[in-house]
């Protein structure tokens, strides 16, 4: 369902941006407007991930660096039977994480210092099988397609102002709705796109790790010192709050329009929805129950 929600998603954006080309100049607008998209995208594709690695300083670890971190994530990409990213450590007191790569080949996973120092080793173990999750998913691509389809949706609707077609439009007024509405409808369908991703990292990532709840007691802790610690580099830049676990710009409580991110009470309750199915598969008459692992003493409590 993620999947087909994320396509019909994808397929507005891409009509929303034709159909604003087609307003600003006919056939040849909508023709010109799909060429610099897609140079955009190209652009992104290709830059980025070095360039939100540098918004927010991240730095490259090696296991001889930060052993605990980068062995833990080795171990869940084996889970998740992928290429081992780049990790990074991002030095920010607020508990959080992001993915980023063109693809599965070329991708990075970076967490916070505040993510490693406040959380337990299976709660990282969940939030970077979320992460894996969105590159496996090539959630970081299409996030850059949307950003750039949005962004590129506001360059013309304020194009529309000074060379657009009147007719067309509807007049003064028309082009005036044009421009506030079009990259109004662009970044509604961008947020649901994201939220979309969201929900579905959960869902593969709780089954990368093998433990819904490791993640579901994540993303409390997450929130919980997200809404009282600041993320200076992330307020800097809030076009970039999507790529997070959780909100860093203080996340509310509640599914909103305009939330890059579903409301995470939503979705810890469908994380623990999974470990209840889970516990009542392995309960069910003739199954033996499923080794569970100990809980791991290590560097993070």
């Amino acid at each position: 369902m993620g999947y087909t929600r994320t396509a019909i998603l994808m397929a507005a954006m891409t009509a929303l941006f034709m159909g604003v080309g087609y307003l600003l100049g006919g056939q040849g607008g909508m023709l010109i407007a799909l060429v610099v998209a897609g140079a955009m995208n190209v652009f992104g594709w290709w830059n980025s991930d070095k360039a939100v690695l540098r918004m927010y300083g991240a730095r490259e670890v090696t296991e001889a660096e930060a052993p605990a971190f980068v062995g833990l994530v080795r171990e869940m990409t084996a889970r998740a039977g992928m290429p081992m990213p780049k990790c990074y450590i991002i030095d920010s007191d607020q508990p959080n994480a992001f993915a980023t790569g063109r693809n599965p080949q070329n991708a990075a996973v970076a967490a916070t210092t505040g993510l490693l120092a406040r959380l337990t080793a299976e709660e990282v173990a969940g939030v970077m099988a979320h992460e894996l999750a969105h590159i496996r998913n090539h959630d970081t691509l299409i996030m850059t397609v949307t950003a750039t389809f949005a962004g590129a949706i506001s360059m013309l609707a304020n194009f529309a102002l000074f060379f657009g077609n009147r007719e067309r439009q509807g007049g003064l007024i028309g082009t005036l709705a044009l421009m506030i509405l079009a990259p109004m409808a662009a970044a509604l369908v961008q947020m649901a796109i994201s939220r979309t991703r969201e929900y579905e990292a959960d869902r593969q990532g709780a089954q990368i790790c093998g433990q819904p709840l490791w993640l579901a007691s994540a993303l409390g802790k997450i929130e919980a010192f997200a809404q009282r610690i600041d993320n200076p580099a992330a307020e800097r830049n809030p076009a970039s709050a999507h790529m997070f676990i959780i909100n860093p710009l203080h996340a509310h409580a509640h599914d909103r329009l305009f939330s890059t991110h579903p409301s995470t009470a939503n979705r810890i309750a469908a994380l623990r929805a999974m470990a209840g199915e889970a516990q009542a598969v392995d309960a069910a008459p003739g199954r033996l129950p499923r080794v569970r692992r100990a809980a791991r003493k290590g560097p993070w409590g």
